[in-house]
Formats: C-alpha cells, sequence, structure tokens
C-alpha cells in the first residue's frame, strides 16, 4: 500500500482533540496542538518492541525543513507522532491495521526555551482522554534521552518518506 493512502486511513481514526475550553497541558507547559491532525504526513513508522503503527505529522514550517532535509529544523517546527496497537485485518490476514489509538506525542522546536535538550520541547498525551504524561516537567528527560542517539540528526529519527 502506498504511504500516503496508509496515511490518509490512519488520520481517519486518529480521535478528536479536546474540546477548546479543556485543552490538555503537558506538566512543561506544552499544551495539545488541537489542529495537528489536519498537519501533513511526513511518514509512517512501525516500533516493534510496542508493536505500534506511528505516523509523524507536521506542521507547514516542520514538514517543508524535514522535505528539504533541513537540519537543525528552524525554530517553530513541530512534529506530532500518532501511535495505536495493530490487529490483523478480519477479511484481510496478511494486512496489519491500526487498532487502538495509544497517544499523541509532540516535538517543539525552540532552541532558546529547550536548549538543555537539544532545542527539543517534548509532550505526550496518552488514551482517549489525552492525558498528559508524566508527573513533572522532569519527564523531557526520558522522550531526550531516547533522541540522543541521533544527536547528529537533530535529534530527529524520522525522515521525510519519499514518494514520486
Amino acid at each position: 500500500m502506498r504511504l500516503w493512502l496508509l496515511a490518509a486511513l490512519l488520520m481517519t481514526i486518529i480521535p478528536a482533540s479536546a474540546p477548546a475550553d479543556a485543552v490538555p497541558v503537558a506538566a512543561n507547559g506544552i499544551a495539545l496542538f488541537q489542529d495537528y491532525r489536519s498537519w501533513q504526513v511526513i511518514a509512517p513508522s512501525f516500533r516493534e518492541d510496542k508493536k505500534h503503527i506511528r505516523v509523524i505529522l507536521g506542521n507547514p514550517l516542520a514538514v517543508r525543513a524535514m522535505r528539504d532535509k533541513l537540519r537543525p529544523l528552524p525554530d517553530g517546527a513541530v512534529l506530532a507522532k500518532v501511535a495505536w496497537t495493530v490487529r490483523q485485518h478480519p477479511s484481510f490476514p496478511v494486512a496489519t491495521e491500526p487498532d487502538a489509538f495509544v497517544q499523541v506525542e509532540f516535538m517543539v522546536k525552540n532552541s532558546a526555551a529547550y536548549k538543555a535538550t537539544g532545542g527539543w520541547g517534548f509532550a505526550r498525551f496518552v488514551g482517549n482522554d489525552l492525558k498528559p504524561y508524566g508527573k513533572d516537567a522532569a519527564f523531557v528527560q526520558e522522550c531526550f534521552g531516547c533522541h540522543t542517539p541521533v544527536k547528529s540528526n537533530d535529534y530527529l529519527f524520522t525522515g521525510y518518506a519519499p514518494t514520486p
């Protein structure tokens, strides 16, 4: 299946964001980006250890930078990673499809505000109620620690998925 088609299908099952008067905010002050569902797809991915299918989306600035392979990404770029558990398609057992929504994570580029974490702010919202992850702002060290192996790529695992 073409990546754009898979991404389009996945976007139809992303849960709606919280109402405007109840926007979830992570312990470090990053609020859920309510418009993330309208962002463009950068790439799909699959995390083998968690058995999660994911779609990485970007705001317009992030999409341009990723498409142009610009590193580091400019301040104001925001990436969203949406994750689901997986299941076999009931009518096509060789196909794997998204099942339950797990979480949406954000990486927010601001070199000055997030200097201690490579210029990136992190936020995660879990489950259909989009509950902010982490008891306090120190949760970002978990996120940042995971991304340190790709420091030379501006802490990004993802590249822009090639399409003709």
